[in-house]
């Protein structure tokens, strides 16, 4: 993770986009963290980002996890015979 000052990131963002691709950029305020710069190599990147990011995805896999802790899903082995 690479850190850098605002007014750097000001001047250069061009540099900082193609920096992020690789490595996130923390952004400082007067020496303080201030933001995050992310960077996407792709747009299957972007994309895989935002469904991380979307609260009702992330609401389905958190009910899905339960489901399967309560016994409720099918094993892996067994989804071939559910057909």
């Amino acid at each position: 993770m690479k850190t850098v000052a605002l007014s750097e990131v000001k001047d250069d963002l061009s540099r900082y986009l193609r920096m992020a691709e690789k490595e996130q950029v923390v952004i400082t305020r007067h020496g303080k963290p201030a933001g995050v710069l992310i960077g996407f190599e792709s747009e299957d990147d972007w994309f895989d980002y935002r469904l991380e990011q979307d609260p009702r995805f992330l609401r389905r896999v958190e009910s899905a996890r339960r489901s399967l802790r309560a016994g409720l899903g099918i094993p892996l082995e067994d989804l071939d015979r559910a057909k």
